[in-house]
């Protein structure tokens, strides 16, 4: 188990860390982003990908898709 001092030590490094981040102009933000090795994202992905394949407008979609993507080469 980890001594106060170490963790305190750790609390310090952090807390200039941070003051040197926020000298520099930045702020701490947090985000949450989906799990994408939960079950229910790859389920709701692949639902959402059969959607599309399935979809009348599959050309259209696929030839926006092309047009917006920086392809390495072209």
């Amino acid at each position: 188990m980890a001594s106060r001092t170490d963790s305190s030590s750790s609390s310090r490094k952090v807390s200039e860390y941070r003051a040197r981040l926020r000298a520099r102009g930045l702020r701490p933000i947090q985000i949450w982003v989906p799990d994408v090795r939960a079950p229910s994202f790859m389920a709701e992905a692949h639902r959402q990908s059969l959607a599309v394949a399935q979809s009348d407008r599959t050309s259209d979609d696929q030839a926006f898709i092309e047009s917006v993507s920086d392809w390495p080469g072209e």
